[in-house]
């Protein structure tokens, strides 16, 4: 066969002969009307159910497994109590916020920052402003006259046909009032007065007072702990291209991390064991590795002895050594006991509860009520309306949704629910189609992605037919730009 995949890609002209005729493979098609219906209907059909939650009071008492049940049971599921594997780790992180750790800031260099900043490090006065603004003084004027002789502000506001948000500017500090007269004539009034006409960038306006928050003051003590961390962070950001440079050199030498951290004064993290998901072999998460570094992965794609790359994190770099590797392992049945019957006990709630459930569907099958099966179990009967198939309802697990759009109206059903102690029977009370709608934005934007599907498809047939017709072996993607079969 022969391959002209290099030729269509040096010469479009030759594509598009080979391809005569290609442009109009999709000219005039359409999705049909039936199948735009279809995928609305799929899309946006509605549901409505009532359901009940059987939960492992509803499963009864467990006894405990006898030995030999529960070693039965340990044998047939053992690949899911096996010891995964465990990588022993060090690494070292150096980025401004670990260097600034190891950075000392005196007292003295932080009282002179917070000198520099004490009138943005406390809390500023704010205050309740409202304004209405007048298209020339004289209006402004006359409305202030009438305030004076006992009409409200607030009535002002409703003469002139404006509500609160039109003039309510909330809470807000003097710093944050884009006009600068209007801020002076609000911060310099005491609360409840109106000020006299002030000429402003927009207008002249009448400025109102409400409640007013005093401002408090910050002191040094309150903010000396984040100014010498801000203060550390700034000297470390200009060490942590040089300790980069040394750690490499070290590096270079031979040094592990661990040795090149001692060297170089820095703090190296050892992890003695941990496995692919960063849990420890108790079951926890390794605590000690800094939230976004993604070390663990990185190691697992290494190996002991292995001169691996700095990672990029947090605007600087993390070194890291795989020391050791514990090979995944069966456990015995001593070593997980607690968690194998922990999981048989899992294991027969749910049965128990599916057993409950199917006898419950075939119960309404047959013509009896949620209401009264909930009764009896001691049950709460609760709803979910108006749900489409891609909802995400709170109470109600994804399986559920999924089933009740299997079930017809007035049909039963059940489903696992969110745990593994947990299932739901419901009942389908409602199926919604909204009409539609093909002159809608949605409908168009729908019909477009079924024409450039159908279009796609009608392409990789007409390529196909020249690969079988002309033993040729073809690029599609070069094939559909050269025709524009993909610009639909």
């Amino acid at each position: 066969m022969i391959d002209i995949t290099a030729a269509l890609a040096r010469s479009a002209n030759d594509l598009v002969g080979l391809a005569s005729g290609a442009g109009t493979i999709s000219a005039g098609l359409e999705p049909p009307k039936v199948l735009i219906e279809a995928l609305s209907r799929f899309q946006n059909e509605q549901r409505s159910i009532e359901y009940v939650k059987l939960e492992a009071a509803q499963a009864g008492a467990i006894d405990p497994p006898s030995p030999e049940t529960l070693a039965g049971y340990f044998d047939d599921h053992k690949a899911q109590f096996r010891a995964p594997e465990y990588r022993k780790i060090s690494f070292v992180v150096i980025n401004p916020e670990e260097v600034g750790k190891w950075t000392t800031v005196s007292d003295e260099d932080a009282r002179k920052i917070f000198a520099e900043r004490r009138d943005k490090l406390g809390t500023p006065e704010q205050r309740q402003v409202s304004q209405i603004v007048f298209p020339n003084a004289e209006e402004a004027a006359v409305a202030r006259s009438r305030i004076a002789a006992g009409l409200s502000f607030e009535d002002l506001v409703k003469e002139r046909g404006l509500n609160g948000s039109d003039v309510d500017l909330g809470m807000i500090a003097k710093s944050a009032v884009i006009d600068p007269a209007i801020a002076d004539a609000a911060f310099a009034l005491p609360s409840g007065d109106v000020s006299q006409p002030v000429q402003g960038r927009f207008g002249v306006a009448l400025v109102k007072i409400g409640k007013i928050a005093p401002g408090v003051e910050a002191s040094y003590e309150s903010v000396a702990s984040d100014l010498k961390k801000e203060i550390a962070a700034e000297r470390a950001r200009k060490s942590v291209g040089e300790l980069r440079d040394k750690m490499e050199d070290e590096r270079g030498g031979g040094a592990s991390v661990i040795e090149a951290a001692k060297k170089l004064g820095l703090t190296a993290v050892t992890v003695d064991a941990v496995d692919r998901s960063g849990r420890l072999p108790n079951g926890q998460l390794v605590a000690n590795i800094p939230r976004g570094l993604d070390v663990v992965s990185q190691a697992f794609n290494s190996d002991v002895g292995v001169d691996n790359d700095p990672i990029q994190f947090n605007g600087g770099y993390v070194w890291y050594d795989v020391l050791g590797i514990t090979p995944s392992r069966e456990r015995n049945l001593d070593e997980v006991r607690d968690q194998v019957e922990a999981r048989w006990r899992d294991d027969q709630i749910a049965g128990r509860l599916k057993t409950k459930a199917t006898e419950m569907v075939q119960k309404l099958d047959l013509g009896g009520k949620l209401a009264d099966e909930a009764a009896n179990a001691g049950l709460k009967v609760e709803t979910a309306a108006g749900f489409r198939r891609d909802a995400a309802l709170p109470g109600v697990p994804a399986a559920a949704v999924t089933a009740a759009f299997r079930t017809a109206k007035d049909g039963v059903g059940q489903a696992a629910g969110a745990g593994t102690n947990e299932w739901i029977v419901f009942r389908v009370t409602d199926v919604t189609v909204p009409p539609v709608d093909l002159a809608s934005d949605d409908m168009k934007k729908l019909k477009e992605t079924l024409g450039r599907g159908l279009t796609d498809e009608q392409v990789a047939q007409y390529v196909t037919k020249l690969e079988t017709d002309i033993g040729t072996s073809i690029n599609q993607a070069v094939f559909a730009q050269v025709t524009g079969a993909n610009n639909n």
